[in-house]
């Protein structure tokens, strides 16, 4: 099955930058990486986990939350199996374990935040926006 590893989070100060990534691998035969959809959800302490930021298989169509507009860029390079989301600005009320998860699209524009959609999940990131 399809395993995800986020990784690159970290402690920043407010109005830093930081990116963090999820490499896939472990895709059953006959799968590749650019058939699945991957969005970004993140989770701080006693609260809802949220989604981030969403990018289609072929990374032709995104999508961010209000809060993150702006703010957070999110792509893909298919060739490596990776996801990326540059996190610029960042703001203290961004601090959170962030995930990725993925799902396979056969509708191919799939780009939604919304975590009953995905079906493999990775084991998240901290990042923490503190000064």
């Amino acid at each position: 099955q399809l395993q995800l590893v986020e990784s690159g989070g970290g402690l920043v100060q407010p109005g830093e930058s930081l990116r963090i990534s999820c490499a896939a691998s472990g895709a059953a035969s006959g799968f590749t990486f650019n058939y699945y959809a991957i969005a970004w959800f993140r989770q701080a302490p006693g609260k809802e986990r949220e989604g981030v930021s969403c990018i289609s298989r072929t990374g032709g169509r995104t999508n961010y939350a209000d809060s993150v507009k702006g703010r957070f860029t999110i792509s893909r390079d298919n060739a490596k199996n990776t996801v990326y989301l540059q996190m610029n600005s960042l703001k203290p009320e961004d601090t959170a374990v962030y995930y990725c998860a993925a799902v396979f699209d056969f509708t191919q524009a799939m780009c939604v935040l919304t975590k009953g959609s995905f079906a493999t999940w990775g084991q998240g990131t901290q990042v923490t926006v503190s000064s």
